[in-house]
Parts: structure tokens; sequence; C-alpha cells
């Protein structure tokens, strides 16, 4: 299976906590294109873990749309999203034994994953034909664990712990992959590891690969970074590279050294200076402002 895309339209996500009503997301527009690979950042608590846990349809929208390939996120009962992660969406959960069978081989656990494929399958109510899924020892191979394959999980080092979790998220072939601070209980050499198997994924079987990270080595060399600041997208990078975003709705959210000198309730005079290029300047004298 190819990448499949995902599409974030006004999307907005409320949990309760303590009696109050949280806002952990309010109006996130993004688009993922099928084959892309790209890294979710921000501070702790801006909504980035929330953003990917509505991508797996483990939570469900307040409001706005989103759409996971050709799946409606909001209009999807249990045993829908169920069967979309047994077969177009994997998922790797923060910490990598949280992923996998410590008690079964590396082999043993991608064959535990495929069973639930095999059961749910991705159309209907009907098991999977076993023809649809990757040979075990296939998937090892993607993750570089092939001669590993009978090997207890305790004699891994814990980079391949992390790709055996990847692997396992694959184990239907899914067209998106969604990772959850994949790298973050690492040493260099263990995440240049995951990392590698990462990009050997979405370069031989064009997944999709969404993944939440907070570590700036990691993010320089994903291609696409989106940073999530108070819960909507505040800016997006290329290569290292950060630029301001304009929303749907016409909001721009500024980076927080320009924030510095344009505090909130700051006036702005907006110039189309050429096709390529618009000016803000900044006015504290609102007759100013309306000359």
């Amino acid at each position: 299976m190819s990448g499949i895309p995902v599409s974030a339209h006004g999307l907005v996500h409320i949990y309760r906590l303590e009696g109050n009503d949280v806002v952990a997301l309010s109006g996130v527009d993004l688009d993922v294109a099928a084959g892309e690979v790209v890294g979710l950042l921000g501070p702790s608590g801006s909504g980035k873990s929330t953003l990917l846990n509505l991508f797996a349809g483990l939570l469900r929208p307040s409001a706005g749309r989103l759409t996971v390939g050709s799946h409606e996120i909001a209009r999807m009962d249990e045993r829908g999203l169920a069967r979309m992660r047994a077969g177009d969406v994997g998922v790797v959960l923060q910490g990598a034994m949280r992923n996998l069978l410590p008690y079964a081989t590396p082999i043993d656990n991608v064959r535990f994953a495929q069973r639930g494929a095999r059961k749910l399958g991705r159309g209907g109510d009907s098991e999977m034909d076993a023809g649809l899924l990757p040979e075990p020892d296939e998937v090892l191979g993607l993750v570089g664990l092939g001669e590993h394959a009978h090997t207890s999980l305790t004699a891994l080092s814990p980079g391949q712990r992390q790709r055996l979790a990847v692997g396992i998220a694959l184990a239907a072939r899914p067209g998106l992959l969604l990772l959850d601070e994949p790298t973050s209980q690492l040493d260099h050499e263990g995440r240049d590891e995951v990392l590698a198997a990462v990009s050997d994924i979405n370069r031989d079987l064009g997944t999709t690969v969404v993944a939440v990270t907070h570590d700036p080595d990691v993010a320089q060399r994903l291609p696409r970074t989106v940073t999530i600041r108070d819960g909507r997208v505040g800016a997006e990078g290329r290569r290292g590279e950060d630029f301001a975003v304009v929303a749907r709705d016409g909001s721009l959210t500024l980076p927080p050294d320009v924030l510095e000198r344009v505090p909130p309730g700051s006036l702005l005079r907006v110039t189309i200076v050429d096709e390529d290029a618009v000016r803000l300047d900044r006015t504290d004298k609102p007759n100013e402002a309306a000359s």
C-alpha cells in the first residue's frame, strides 16, 4: 500500500479536566500529502501529541473536519476506527516496550500484530486475505532486524527495540505511519538507526510519516516540520528554516521573537509591496492607522 494523505480543517479538540473544559487544539489547518515525512514540534502541552492521536483515531475531533485517506474521522464508529488502525494507519506509542509483547520474539510480535489485521481487515467485517499482508521476515527486514527474528527482546539494544516497534506498526503495510517521540529514549547511535529505518521505509514504500519530536537535531533532518503553539499551527519548517503560516481563515501566528517586539493588541498596517512581498508596519496611533 502506498502513502495516504491527511487533511485537517479548523480542527478543534476540547477535553474535561477537573470539571473544566480545556482547549487542546483551537483551529488547526494542516495538509499532509501522500508520501510526505512531517515532524510535529512544540513545547509540552502545545497540542502536538493530541493532534497525532486524532490522526490515529484514538481521539475524536470536537469540531472541524479531519480526513485520513478516505476516512472522515468524526463520522466513524469505534469498529471503523479499529479497522483503520489495523490496516491503513500504523501507530508507534512513546516508549518502545509499550508497543511490544515483552515475552515474545520479534517475529512472533509481528505475527501477533498481523492477527489483528487479519481479524479486522481494511474494508469490512470479513478477515483480511493473508496474501495481502507481508511476510513477517519481510517486515523485520524493512527495519533492519532480519537477523534477529528469534532473538529475545532483552538481548536487543534500545535502538533495535524501537525499530521493532516501528516494524510492528508496519505489520499490515499501512499507508500512514504515526510516531510519538520515537527517539526520545535513545542515544545518538540508536536515534540514527531509527531515523534511517524510517527514511528507508518512506523511500521504498512511499509510506506517509508523521512524527512528534522535541529533539531539534531530529527536526533538522526532516524535510518538513510543523510547530504547534497554543493549539494552532505556529510555523512551518523546511530543512531547518522556519516560516510563518497563513491559516485558512487569514490569521497569522507570529514567531515568539517577533511577538516580543509586536505584542498582542498591536496595530499593524499591511502593505502589498509586490507579488512576492507584503510589509507589516507597527503603529500604536489609531488615528495614524486609520489615515
